[in-house]
């Protein structure tokens, strides 16, 4: 299939210097949002039907395995399912706080309990995929099909649709597909700015990015990523320092991915304390899920692309 090199399109310019004033709720001087991701059980398997096992962000380093399991990464993610998820979600409820969890749907599906403990503790859902692979490797008729399932399932879950979706390895079409769903309103797969903003190709479709630095998959890096939770701490608070004084005058915001398997350890999870604290120390600081950023921003800077079309009807 011959890809549209063209969209999605580039934009090296941006807001430039004269970012919009975010106005977050409470003259908050950044929103804060931890995305959980919900991966284990979904991940490369020959028992899921895949010809080699997993290799990707665990604490063991292994060669992908040919039509064969790889015991040793398998029980590296279990961890993540049967510990970790619950020392996430108690950092958050202990502290009366929420997250976004970005959910692979074939992991909800293996392990419901936790997920639906964070249901329960108001955390929202955005689908990551129904498998967590390379979307890139899929057809378009098939990333449509299990993008389908992944709303079917969180519509079942909350009782009502996700407004948000991110591949975390999207294709060529994810953002179109994206857009051509009426549910939503915004996605992730993004990496390039501070604060959101909409998308040049699809009027009414919200980018609201994403990160890869501010992210505990970096203790997964074998030398050059973290070693000791502390340094997952001090590059946290560095960036959240810079954003809360850019935010005297130009409020921004900040995503923090975790992974249970990986931020769920013993050694790592008093990382996730110490930062949820110390943000918390601050004032003027909104803790919110992705879905209340889209939200707001929907409110507060509507897309003027859809305000020009109504004006002409």
């Amino acid at each position: 299939m011959t890809q549209n090199a063209a969209s999605p399109s580039r934009d090296f310019i941006g807001y430039a210097d004269q970012p919009p004033h975010a106005n977050w709720p409470g003259g908050a001087r950044v929103a804060v949002n931890f995305c959980i991701n919900y991966e284990e059980g979904a991940e490369r398997s020959i028992l899921n039907g895949d010809r080699q096992s997993e290799v990707r962000l665990s604490d063991v380093a292994v060669e992908g395995r040919i039509g064969r399991r790889e015991l040793n990464i398998e029980h590296s993610y279990e961890y993540g399912s049967r510990v970790g998820y619950w020392r996430l979600l108690k950092a958050f409820t202990d502290r009366g706080l929420k997250a976004t969890v970005n959910l692979v749907g074939l992991a909800g599906e293996r392990n419901p309990l936790a997920l639906a403990k964070m249901v329960a503790a108001g955390f929202d859902l955005q689908p990551h995929g129904w498998r967590w692979i390379d979307y890139d490797t899929l057809s378009q008729e098939e990333e449509r099909a299990q993008l389908e399932m992944s709303i079917d399932q969180i519509t079942r879950l909350t009782g009502a649709p996700p407004l948000g979706n991110y591949a975390g390895l999207p294709s060529i079409n994810t953002q179109r597909l994206t857009a051509e769903m009426p549910c939503f309103l915004y996605y992730s797969d993004i990496y390039n700015d501070d604060l959101p903003y909409w998308s040049p190709d699809h009027h009414g479709l919200l980018a609201i990015p994403y990160s890869l630095d501010t992210n505990d998959s970096r203790f997964a890096r074998a030398a050059s990523g973290y070693q000791v939770a502390e340094e997952f701490v001090t590059y946290i608070k560095d960036t959240f320092e810079v954003l809360y004084a850019e935010g005297a005058e130009r409020p921004k915001m900040m995503s923090v991915g975790l992974h249970a398997r990986l931020l769920g350890r013993p050694g790592r999870i008093v990382a996730l304390y110490r930062i949820l604290d110390y943000i918390q120390s601050h004032a003027d600081v909104w803790i919110c899920r992705r879905g209340d950023i889209a939200r707001h921003w929907q409110a507060t800077h509507p897309d003027p692309r859809l305000a020009a079309k109504d004006k002409k009807r």
